[in-house]
């Protein structure tokens, strides 16, 4: 499938939704274990995504585009949801992520993307130059990945409990 804006949206409208139903009530069993030492657990993803909201996707978006010269990406703090999300419920970071997506949906249409854009490049403190078409591919990926994240580190609570069938469950086996 080739790249663009509209076929992106599909995906980042929905998943703030598709983890609300996934994981919204239930308890903490299911989303505060993991897979083990150095592992996430559905709420670690949870405030990971936030993170990447408020300072990631949208932001390097708006540098791509800006007049700015250099336009060289802040680094990634992957690893401050751990702070940033310190007593807050699970339906708390659920609300959060969805009025700061949906915000960043409604400014991403606001800045009417085309072709000449989209090829843009900004400067990533690791790979380099990447294209703003790139970058919103990889915010897509990311929401996928999470999303699999997320289903994986669950199925992998009942790991023990289904017997054989481990066999035949290769989300049990990633």
């Amino acid at each position: 499938m080739h790249f663009s804006i509209d076929k992106s949206l599909e995906i980042l409208e929905r998943t703030p939704e598709t983890l609300a139903n996934l994981v919204d009530g239930l308890s903490t069993d299911w989303t505060f274990n993991n897979e083990g030492a150095g592992t996430w657990s559905v709420y670690d993803v949870m405030g990971h995504l936030i993170h990447g909201e408020k300072t990631d996707w949208l932001i390097r978006i708006e540098l791509i585009l800006s007049d700015d010269a250099e336009k060289k990406f802040e680094p990634f703090d992957r690893f401050a949801q751990f702070e940033t999300s310190k007593g807050k419920s699970m339906a708390q970071l659920l609300e959060e992520f969805r009025q700061v997506r949906m915000a960043n949906i409604e400014k991403l249409r606001k800045l009417d993307i085309g072709h000449d854009e989209l090829i843009r490049t900004g400067i990533h403190p690791s790979f380099g130059k990447v294209t703003l078409s790139q970058l919103v591919s990889a915010w897509v990926v990311h929401d996928l990945d999470h999303i699999a994240q997320i289903a994986r580190v669950m199925a992998k609570q009942y790991k023990e409990e289904v017997g054989p069938w481990v066999e035949y469950l290769k989300i049990l086996r990633w």
